[in-house]
């Protein structure tokens, strides 16, 4: 899995003054919660756009004061005026501890139903699970090799080992829908087979 490595310090002062301060000198002030202790940090604004200006799916390992934390991305805060990278909140991964994050969906295969002159339409982007930081992977594959037309694949069909799916069970990830053109077919057809 791709991990993305910043390096950071340790802030010892808070408040509104100290934060304009490292926002100043072009930091992003920063949490890191859910190890044994919370650490407060900042970092420079350019070592986060590869985190957080992307899809993709990625750990952080976040280098202070000679110390390494292993985190995901939890929550991002941008300024609503410059819409500058404001705050950022990291979760440290703990071995034995359940996590919960958004893995983005990538379909695989080739649906019959796209063959057979459908229209393979993505309604959902990403799946929120919970599961052991060993268990982490980059995306979820959802197979459509099977996903016929007028048919959907849907949250409850998406089994992944070690990983519970905390979505509602209902959802459609993905559907195959008829085409304009495959209907007006389907209706030429039907018209020439009533002449007969």
């Amino acid at each position: 899995m791709k991990t993305i490595t910043i390096e950071g310090q340790l802030r010892s002062e808070f408040g509104k003054k100290a934060t304009r301060q490292i926002r100043s000198e072009e930091k992003v002030p920063c949490v890191i919660y859910g190890g044994a202790e919370t650490v407060n940090f900042s970092a420079p604004a350019k070592e986060f756009k590869n985190l957080v200006y992307t899809a993709d799916f990625q750990l952080a390992e976040i280098k202070l004061d000679g110390k390494v934390y292993r985190c995901v991305l939890k929550d991002l805060q941008f300024d609503v005026v410059t819409d500058e990278l404001s705050h950022v909140d990291f979760l440290e991964l703990v071995e034995d501890k359940l996590v919960t994050v958004t893995l983005p969906i990538k379909l695989v295969g080739s649906s019959v139903g796209v063959k057979a002159g459908g229209k393979l339409v993505s309604k959902l982007k990403a799946l929120k699970v919970k599961t052991l930081p060993k268990n982490l992977v980059e995306n979820i594959e959802v197979n459509i090799d099977n996903l016929e037309l007028n048919e959907n694949i849907r949250v409850e069909d998406v089994k992944v080992e070690g990983i519970e799916i905390t979505n509602s069970p209902r959802i459609p990830i993905a559907s195959v829908v008829m085409t304009r053109q495959l209907r007006q077919e389907e209706a030429t057809a039907e018209k020439e087979s009533k002449k007969k």
